[in-house]
């Protein structure tokens, strides 16, 4: 048997009702674990942290992450709800998105891809690797023992290469579509407050600008966009009896260049 502080009991007990008695107890441990290891959160460093390095079922906490049945959503819209207590009613959320790569390999791992890796390419020349590619939307808390704001993740969305959705038969979601079904959530979990969602160039889309200024209350959207990006005007209305198709973009907008 564990004792933990109270605090910490009252902290993790938000997210018992997600799971069931036993895989809880697991979920627990493997939880505080991973905050107290000091090197690689793995489940085997989360054991011996917590003592359990002679546990002779071990299994059943690596059964937590590989098929024990809970909803990783839920606990998502919980953390949410106690991350955004932290930030005053009057100033909005501020939510960046963005994607890493997890280098894995093997033929256990079905959904891995190529990809171009951010640290080690160069305008010059593009290096790629192969890995797992995970979108995560991480929200800006400022805690008082610290000088610079953190970027706490909440939710995060494993994307799928292309290839491997077409190998098993199911429509490729990039990166934007991954992240507007992202921002739907959080928008439904948190309906009334402003929210502020950030993130590089790669999420300047008008697929997402469009999800964002679609919702009731609009979602403010922040990102890179290129000095020399094509902006036009919404298209004209449809006139009644004109043939032909119909223009999808209107006139176009100087460049941000010349707006310069």
């Amino acid at each position: 048997m564990h004792y933990y502080p109270i605090e910490m009991q009252l902290l993790m007990l938000n997210f018992a009702p997600v799971f069931s008695n036993p895989v809880w107890q697991s979920a627990l441990v493997l939880t505080i674990g991973a905050i107290l290891s000091p090197g690689k959160r793995t489940v085997t460093s989360s054991l011996i942290v917590m003592g359990l390095k002679d546990e002779k079922r071990f299994t059943d906490y690596h059964r937590v992450l590989n098929r024990a049945k809970w909803v990783p959503l839920a606990c998502s819209g919980i953390l949410l709800g106690m991350l955004i207590k932290l930030v005053p009613d009057t100033c909005p959320l501020i939510i960046v998105v963005d994607e890493t790569i997890e280098r894995r390999k093997g033929p256990n791992i079905k959904a891995w891809g190529c990809y171009r890796d951010a640290v080690r390419s160069t305008h010059k020349k593009v290096i790629t690797c192969f890995g797992l590619k995970w979108i995560a939307m991480m929200i800006i808390i400022f805690v008082p023992w610290a000088k610079r704001p953190w970027a706490l993740p909440f939710l995060t969305v494993l994307a799928t290469s292309k290839a491997c959705n077409e190998a098993n038969g199911k429509h490729h979601k990039t990166t934007v579509d991954q992240t507007c079904l992202m921002i739907m959530q959080v928008r439904r979990q948190v309906p009334d407050r402003a929210i502020v969602l950030a993130g590089d160039g790669a999420y300047a889309a008008v697929k997402l600008a469009l999800c964002c200024s679609g919702f009731e209350n609009p979602v403010s959207l922040v990102a890179r966009l290129r000095l020399d990006a094509g902006l036009y005007d919404f298209p004209p209305p449809d006139l009644p009896g004109k043939r032909g198709p119909k223009p999808e973009k209107g006139k176009r907008q100087p460049a941000l260049a010349e707006r310069i």
